[in-house]
This record gives C-alpha cells, sequence and structure tokens, in this order.
C-alpha cells in the first residue's frame, strides 16, 4: 500500500479546501445569530433593520462592553435582560427636539392644523416618539389652534426608557433656548415660558398638554395598526429598515389613517415606490407630507 505523504498538503491549502469564513461572512454569520437569539428571546425582529445602521450600533455596543466579537454578545442577551435593555438603547434613534425644523411646524399650522380643525375630533398617531419633544410640539399646536380639547395624541415608541422621559415631560433645562427658538420660528406667538414650569435643573411641561398625549409601548417590526387616525407622523423612523420592513410599517400606517387623513414622513423618506404609493396624493411634496385618498385603488 502506497504511503500516505504527511506534507502533501501546505496548510493554506487546507484553510482553502475548507473553504472556511471571510471576515466579513463571519461578522454576517454572527449578525444572523444575534439577530434570532433576540427574536426568540424577547420578539424583537431586527432581521430587516438597515444593515449598515445595523451594524454601525452593534459595534457602539461591542465598543461600550468592551467586546472584541459580536457573538460575545450572545449569553449577554439571552441571559441578561438589563443588558437587552441597554442594546435597545443602541438600537433607538432618540436625536429629536422641540420644533425640530421650525418651518415644517409652520407648514402644519398654515396648512394641516386648519384641514384638522373640520373634524369634531381628531386622533393623531406619533409612531417612533423617541422622547416626546416632538410630541409636547404638536400638543402646542393644537393649543394655539384652540382644538386641543377636543383631540388625543397617541405617542409610540419600543423603547421603554424613550417612553418614560416622553411620559415625564421634564427635559434638560439647557435644551429650552433652543427649543424657544425653535417655537418662536415656526410661527408661535405666545411667550414660550407659559407652557412648563422649571427648578435648577430641568423643565416640566404643563399638564393640559401631557393630559391629551397617551403613551404606549408600539413595534412597527411587529404590532398592529391604530386605527381612526386623522393624522399620523412617523419621521426619521423609516431610513433605518429596509425594504420589506419599510412596506410592512407603511401599510400599518396606512390602515392607521382614515380616509382624506394626513400622513407625514422624514425628509428623507418616500413613499415613492413603495405598496402605498397609490393610495396617497401629494399634500406637501418637498415637506413629505401626504394626504391619503378617499378611495383606495386597491382591489
Amino acid at each position: 500500500m502506497e504511503e500516505i505523504q504527511n506534507d502533501k498538503y501546505e496548510p493554506q491549502d487546507i484553510l482553502l479546501e475548507n473553504k472556511l469564513l471571510s471576515p466579513a461572512q463571519c461578522d454576517n454569520f454572527e449578525v444572523d445569530l444575534l439577530l434570532d437569539a433576540i427574536y426568540k428571546q424577547y420578539g424583537y425582529d431586527f432581521h430587516h433593520y438597515a444593515k449598515s445602521s445595523l451594524k454601525r450600533r452593534i459595534a457602539n455596543c461591542m465598543t461600550r462592553e468592551k467586546k472584541k466579537f459580536i457573538s460575545e454578545l450572545l449569553p449577554c442577551i439571552l441571559h441578561d435582560p438589563y443588558f437587552f435593555d441597554r442594546f435597545l438603547q443602541d438600537m433607538s434613534i432618540t436625536v429629536t427636539s422641540m420644533f425640530r425644523d421650525p418651518d415644517l411646524f409652520k407648514i402644519l399650522r398654515q396648512q394641516v392644523i386648519p384641514k384638522l380643525s373640520t373634524y369634531p375630533s381628531i386622533n393623531i398617531w406619533h409612531a417612533g416618539c423617541a422622547t416626546g419633544e416632538e410630541v409636547y410640539s404638536m400638543a402646542i399646536l393644537l393649543h394655539e389652534a384652540g382644538l386641543l380639547e377636543r383631540s388625543r395624541i397617541y405617542a409610540t415608541d419600543y423603547n421603554n426608557q424613550s417612553l418614560k422621559i416622553a411620559e415625564s415631560a421634564i427635559y434638560p433645562l439647557e435644551s429650552l433656548r433652543e427649543y424657544s427658538e425653535n417655537y418662536h420660528q415656526s410661527g408661535g406667538k405666545a411667550s414660550f415660558l407659559d407652557y412648563f414650569t422649571t427648578d435648577n435643573k430641568s423643565a416640566k411641561f404643563n399638564s393640559n398638554l401631557r393630559d391629551k398625549i397617551t403613551f404606549a409601548h408600539h413595534n412597527l417590526m411587529k404590532d398592529g395598526v391604530f386605527a381612526q387616525m386623522n393624522f399620523v407622523l412617523c419621521r426619521n423612523v423609516l431610513i433605518y429598515f429596509d425594504k420589506v420592513l419599510q412596506d410592512r410599517a407603511l401599510n400599518i400606517l396606512n390602515d392607521s389613517l382614515i380616509p382624506r387623513g394626513f400622513l407625514m414622513l422624514g425628509d428623507r423618506e418616500s413613499i415613492e415606490f413603495t405598496n402605498v404609493s397609490g393610495d396617497f396624493e401629494n399634500f406637501v411634496k418637498r415637506s413629505r407630507i401626504y394626504r391619503k385618498k378617499l378611495f383606495s385603488p386597491k382591489v
């Protein structure tokens, strides 16, 4: 019998023959394992998040937790709910402020609010409300238009920590100068100081605003509609979803709106080339404000 030559293969030949994963393939494999673990343990499905954003946020988590490999996060995710809460903070987008993009809020004052005033009651859903600054901005708009008493704002997010901040109606005092400037640039005529009380560190917005807002946990990745809405705002959320999840979320937002209701997206988002585009007409195109058609073209 012919002897087996032990030196027949060089080590690199064996590695190539076994087709080991490249570093990039290893990362993708580990990400999939992590997302599977999150979904099975907690019911959050991040599989359809935009991959570049997803990996960037996972990397932020790894840096904070001093982990070298993505797979090192797995036991932490599976066995430590507090760790998962911190991970959700990394995944959640909380960049917001009161009357952010003042020109947009001026358009709401001048063009959308007058249309809403024709309804006997007004339901507004702010999907992805983060820490709530824009929700209180909307409440102030409604108050100044004399519509707050017949309005109900539903403010939702999947990040419970952000919702706690929003429910408290308490914000850092150092933010108030920017908020006041935004308010007046948006067309506000009152004294912004009238809407909150302060101590040495923070400002708390008045209860007449807070009482018209219902805060709730809601996940556009898996939860359902908020029915009979006159106006739905979902700004700068869809940009972090892939096409599959964008279509799912847009269908939820669409199904939540009454005919002739309004939908507002972020300035880098659009319903063009989506499966709900035929249900809407442009109301203020450059501001990504759409109005639902009276009759849906769907069969």
